[in-house]
C-alpha cells in the first residue's frame, strides 16, 4: 500500500474516531451532502437502488443566513412542535420478493430501520423499507415519530399501499421541516399486527 493512501486511511479513521466513533459514521452516511445530494439510495436486502418520489409542496426553507430560521440555535432547547398526527399516502416503490415466512416468531409485517436525512432546505425524511412476510396481500399502517432529544416534533401516520404476498417495499416519509431540529425517528407497525 502507497505511504500516501496509507496516510489518507489513517485521517479518515482519527476523523471518525475524534468526532464520536460509530455514531460519527452514521451521522456523515445520513446526512445529506449539500447541493450534490443525489437522493438515490439502495436497499441492502435486494440490491435495488431508487429515488423516493418527495412531495413537491415541501417548504421552502430560506438561504439568507440572517434569516431567524437559519440563526444558530441550541436543538435542546426546542419547543416547536406539530401538534396531533399527521397522515400520509406515501408513493411505495417495490423493491422485489422476498421468502414468506410469516409463522410463530416471525411477524406478518418487519419495518427495516428508517434512516433519517435532511434534505437541506425542505424537510427531513425518513427512508422505510415494509416487508410482507405472508402468503397474502396486507394493507400497512404504519405510524413514524420524529423526535428531538426524545421530544416530539412530529408523529406520521402512512396509510402504505398494499403489500402483495413477499413484497418489500421502499418509501421515503415526510417529516418536519429542517428548520425544527430532529435527531431520532421511529417508525412502528400499526396494522396488521
Amino acid at each position: 500500500m502507497k505511504a500516501s493512501r496509507f496516510a489518507a486511511i489513517a485521517a479518515s479513521v482519527a476523523t471518525i474516531c475524534s468526532a464520536g466513533g460509530l455514531a460519527a459514521s452514521a451521522l456523515a452516511q445520513n446526512v445529506a451532502a449539500g447541493p450534490e445530494y443525489s437522493g438515490r439510495f439502495t436497499d441492502t436486502r435486494t440490491g435495488k437502488v431508487w429515488t423516493p418520489n418527495l412531495d413537491s409542496l415541501d417548504a421552502y426553507q430560506p438561504t439568507d443566513p440572517n434569516h431567524p430560521v437559519n440563526r444558530e440555535f441550541n436543538p435542546r432547547d426546542q419547543q416547536a412542535g406539530i401538534p396531533g398526527m399527521v397522515q400520509l399516502h406515501p408513493k411505495a416503490e417495490l423493491m422485489g420478493t422476498v421468502p414468506i415466512t410469516a409463522g410463530p416468531t416471525v411477524p406478518i409485517m418487519t419495518i427495516d430501520a428508517p434512516s433519517l436525512q435532511a434534505v437541506p432546505g425542505k424537510r427531513w425524511i425518513a427512508v422505510l423499507y415494509v416487508t410482507n412476510n405472508s402468503g397474502g396481500t396486507i394493507n400497512p399502517i404504519v405510524d413514524c415519530h420524529f423526535t428531538n432529544h426524545g421530544q416530539k416534533v412530529e408523529s406520521v401516520r402512512l396509510i402504505v399501499p398494499p403489500a402483495g404476498p413477499g413484497e418489500r417495499l421502499g418509501m421515503a416519509v415526510r417529516g418536519p421541516r429542517v428548520d425544527m431540529f430532529t435527531d431520532a425517528v421511529t417508525c412502528v407497525p400499526m396494522a396488521p399486527q
